[in-house]
């Protein structure tokens, strides 16, 4: 009986289009079955259960690697690193094919974030842990998968897929019935989970304009006295980007006072209170009804009576939006005032 085998393709997008459509022709011509996220669009924990059985499902997995290190999720791990690592843990036979650092590459298709550029060289030497190909253009990165896969095929031959008509017909029924059930199921998630997509980055997108158009009036001060202190007007999309990325985990009202004068006037501030209890109060009630913020859960002490926030999964999607945006775009943290305009004129990315 001929087998086809499902192989999973993993790598950066946009970067390596080109490869990874060479590679899935190759792997098409072998006979075999290529996969990879880009079917799938991870963009968060719902759709990557998808990807995850995918991997699950397939019966080699083939990672390439060139100059990028790609999206991240919030912990900083790329969504390629991720799914090499599941592929590891799942046993998936892996085929790691890494750029040759001296071979030429596009410059726009290399890692401009530093923070990225140290994660990919320690990626790079992850995938070195076992048996890797180095490639220098794509005639031979798919010319070199092709020859892997197949001594791979030889040396660990795996579940596979073959023909009804070759498998006897108790059996063929059975495992018909189980697919048809099972893709029946996945085509009701693929609905929700596409809904629930566009649901989210319609309420993303609706925050952000709100933060944008709406401005507020700051008095941060440097002494003890409030007839001295400076008044700033600012928009409520710079205030959520002072607060927000401690808001993270969680913060006090206190604290959240010295962040906003931090980014304001630097480290001069006035304590305990540089901004007046009242108005970061407002603050954090604009950003509740707009259901960014929530009080945290974590206890306390009885003793303390601070008031404690933390983002919801829309603020932490707003928050990581304008920050892409901002890396995208190459603006820096101190041009928060700046910025607006620019990431108003591109909006919340899908």
């Amino acid at each position: 009986m001929d087998k086809k085998y499902q192989i999973f393709i993993s790598s950066t997008y946009e970067d390596l289009k080109n490869e990874r459509d060479q590679v899935s022709k190759s792997i098409l011509e072998m006979g075999h079955i290529p996969v990879g996220m880009e079917m799938f669009s991870a963009a968060d924990e719902e759709q990557w259960k998808t990807i995850k059985k995918q991997i699950e499902e397939s019966d080699y997995y083939v990672v390439i690697i060139a100059q990028k290190y790609g999206s991240v999720m919030e912990n900083g791990i790329s969504y390629t690193e991720r799914e090499y690592d599941y592929a590891i843990e799942k046993g998936v036979p892996v085929l790691g094919f890494i750029i040759n650092e001296k071979a030429p590459w596009p410059i726009e298709h290399g890692e401009k974030d530093a923070r990225k550029r140290k994660n990919l060289i320690k990626l790079k030497e992850k995938v070195k842990t076992r048996i890797v190909n180095f490639w220098s253009n794509q005639s031979e990165l798919t010319s070199k998968v092709s020859i892997s896969l197949m001594k791979t095929i030889s040396n660990t031959p795996r579940t596979g897929w073959i023909k009804s008509n070759e498998i006897p017909v108790p059996q063929v029924m059975n495992e018909l019935s189980r697919l048809s059930a099972e893709n029946a199921k996945l085509r009701d998630e693929l609905g929700r989970l596409k809904e629930a997509s566009i649901e989210k980055a319609d309420q993303a997108r609706e925050a952000f304009l709100v933060l944008y158009k709406n401005k507020v009036h700051i008095k941060v001060r440097e002494t003890g006295k409030w007839e001295d202190a400076r008044t700033f007007e600012k928009t409520l999309l710079e205030v959520f980007v002072y607060i927000a990325p401690y808001l993270i985990d969680e913060v006090s009202i206190l604290s959240m006072a010295n962040n906003i004068a931090l980014s304001l006037i630097g480290n001069k501030y006035y304590t305990p209170y540089p901004v007046g209890k009242n108005i970061v109060s407002e603050l954090v009630a604009d950003l509740s009804a707009l259901d960014l913020v929530v009080p945290s859960k974590r206890k306390h002490a009885v003793k303390d009576k601070e008031s404690y926030w933390s983002l919801t999964p829309l603020g932490k999607t707003v928050l990581k939006q304008i920050r892409k945006i901002r890396l995208e775009e190459g603006i820096a943290s101190s041009n928060i005032e700046e910025s607006g305009e620019i990431i108003q004129d591109i909006g919340i990315k899908d």
